[in-house]
């Protein structure tokens, strides 16, 4: 991973914004929209910067001189300068799937994100919000952390009743699983799948494959699973080096990886 992405509020702060043109433009209507404060003096004080100044001697004067007094840049179209990079962005409020390249080639990112926008639905912004605002209830039903997380896994799985991607997943959706749909996903089935893998790549995942890796509890695997393909596991899956097919007891789902033709 080049880079960690984060979230930052820009709400009332100040963002420096060097350059005039479209591209300094198409810079200051994003950060208007984030509510952050536009300050067109290099001198401004403020942690972020944008630099969009087409003169390449101006603009790499103007950048060290930023980056020397610890302020982070965004360098319009010069990827090695910078300290951070402007993703493409989905935008579902309070959903923002930022999609990028480390600045390697905004076209495709912005490919990628038209192709997102084409399939996400209007309705995830009002699902995001509802969940929200029903944690307090959640909490009340499963008071354990790790149960808690498999019956919302569990409601929002593909074609469950809070699938995302179904444009009727929405807050009265939501009401009616914790009124009553939640129940069904009080007591998940403890299960083991065994996963041969054919490669080290993770582009030669199946779909299932993929799915399973971003749901499981715990992860066994053999010391010849590449770290690639452990990468796709959630973070805060339990992970155990294991030779032969492990004995799980629970609770939720565990997958053991190994390679196909493994014993």
């Amino acid at each position: 991973m080049h880079s960690l992405p984060l979230f930052v509020k820009l709400k009332g702060r100040p963002v420096i914004l060097l350059g005039d043109g479209e591209a300094a433009e198409a810079k200051r209507r994003l950060l208007e929209r984030a509510g952050a404060l536009v300050r067109t003096d290099e001198n401004a004080q403020a942690a972020l910067a944008i630099v969009a100044v087409e003169d390449e001697g101006v603009a790499q004067a103007a950048i060290a001189r930023l980056q020397a007094r610890g302020v982070l840049v965004n360098a319009v179209d010069r990827a090695a300068l910078c300290d951070f990079t402007l993703p493409a962005i989905v935008d579902r409020d309070p959903v923002i799937i930022a999609i990028g390249t480390g600045g390697a080639s905004a076209g495709l990112a912005k490919a990628l994100r038209q192709r997102l926008e084409a399939i996400l639905p209007s309705t995830l912004g009002a699902l995001a919000e509802a969940l929200g605002k029903g944690r307090a209830m959640m909490r009340a039903r499963w008071g354990d952390a790790a149960t808690r997380r498999r019956a919302i896994d569990t409601a929002l799985g593909e074609g469950a009743v809070l699938d995302p991607l179904d444009g009727s997943a929405n807050a009265a959706a939501v009401e009616r699983w914790l009124a009553d749909e939640g129940r069904e996903s009080e007591a998940a089935p403890v299960r083991l799948e065994i996963i041969p893998l054919l490669s080290d790549d993770p582009d030669d995942l199946t779909l299932r494959t993929a799915r399973l890796l971003g749901q499981a509890d715990h992860i066994y695997h053999s010391a010849s699973v590449a770290p690639a393909i452990l990468n796709r596991a959630r973070a805060d899956a339990g992970r155990t080096v294991s030779a032969t097919s492990p004995i799980w007891s629970g609770p939720g789902l565990a997958i053991w990886l190994r390679k196909a033709g493994e014993e």
